[in-house]
């Protein structure tokens, strides 16, 4: 049963949600749907999910909002902007320069959707004494992408991330799950068609089918949580990429519609993230490091990880010049940045012109 009076409520909720910043909310069911459930396992099964084990470990809870809080009766989703201005792919040319991907080259969404996310949940809370509820971005077994599908928001597009009419790809999703009844959306309808493009701009042919991706293939993946050192099979074609990879996003031709306009300010690209030199993130150390990437989501992973992924872009550059600072990188305490930084010099020498 739908609460009394739950339909203003509703486009009160959606209305406060634009104050907050949020480009797109909708209204989903709690109850868990066996079609998303099935899919997860499917995916799972297929070990699609690499080294990502905590996918694996709350998959029960991951099935559904109820799955996870049994109390839930409504799942309200959102997406926040952060349409890029520039050309994403626009240093694909430019092998001494790194490309970083869009998402993470500003703030870290983490805290701007979470400081937004309690903001309208206080709202509700206030609106609706009693009123219980939990917000979630992206730390928690929440299938952010189906559930805004299913709240209207948007697609899963072939790329397997969602695909709104406005902002296209470009949004970041968070949700709150409460006990309120409220009315759902519609859910979206897929607007893909026949379209491919997605599939055909992988580097790493990432996607085995439409609407399915192996992470073991997606250089996203293979930047950002695998560990170790990154299989040969993937270095050259990961080119100047080292933190996520935006080449399916960026050829949907959904985005050409996405307004800037409606990107959060925070997320704007940070100078020294939107075309930073491979020399000069090759020489960091921990501190260094740690300092460049505060309040970024690229710190997270660590400075060794991030330098492994250098080395790989360096090799890929053809840069003579590159050739000592990799080199500086033979010795080091990692093992993983220092078999990159060996690979990376053989590939340069290679590069190099017979005299």
């Amino acid at each position: 049963m739908v609460n009394a009076d739950a339909t203003s409520l509703k486009e009160r909720i959606k209305a406060e949600a634009a104050r907050l910043g949020f480009a797109a909310c909708g209204i989903a069911p709690a109850a868990d749907d066996r079609l998303r459930a099935a899919r997860l396992e499917q995916w799972l099964a297929g070990g699609h999910h690499g080294s990502m084990d905590w996918m694996e470990t709350r998959a029960d809870q991951r099935k559904g909002p109820q799955s996870l809080w049994p109390e839930a009766r409504s799942v309200i989703a959102l997406g926040m902007s952060y349409a890029p201005a520039a050309d994403p792919m626009a240093l694909a040319s430019a092998p001494e320069r790194a490309r970083i991907s869009v998402y993470a080259q500003g703030a870290d969404y983490h805290d701007v959707i979470k400081r937004a996310l309690k903001g309208l949940a206080r709202w509700l809370v206030a609106e609706v004494p009693g009123t219980e509820l939990k917000v979630f971005v992206d730390t928690a077994p929440v299938m952010e992408k189906p559930l805004g599908e299913a709240a209207g928001i948007g697609w899963q597009g072939k790329h397997t991330n969602l695909v709104n009419r406005t902002h296209g790809s470009w949004l970041f999703l968070g949700a709150i799950y409460t006990t309120l009844a409220l009315e759902p959306d519609t859910p979206h309808a897929d607007r893909c068609g026949t379209c491919t493009a997605c599939q055909s701009a992988c580097p790493t042919g990432a996607f085995p089918a439409p609407y399915q991706l192996d992470a073991r293939r997606c250089i996203s993946y293979l930047t950002i949580e695998h560990k170790g050192p990154i299989p040969h099979e993937f270095r050259a074609a990961m080119g100047n990429r080292i933190y996520g990879c935006d080449d399916c996003l960026a050829v949907c031709p959904w985005n050409s519609f996405a307004s800037t306009a409606a990107a959060n300010r925070a997320f704007l690209p940070r100078a020294e993230l939107a075309a930073p030199r491979l020399a000069e993130l090759l020489a960091l150390d921990d501190t260094a490091f740690r300092a460049l990437f505060a309040g970024s989501p690229i710190k997270r992973i660590g400075r060794d990880r991030f330098v492994r992924n250098c080395l790989y872009a360096a090799g890929n550059s053809g840069a003579a010049a590159l050739m000592a600072p990799v080199q500086r990188l033979l010795a080091d305490p990692d093992p993983a940045v220092a078999e990159a930084a060996s690979w990376a010099l053989d590939r340069l020498a290679e590069a190099m012109p017979v005299p």
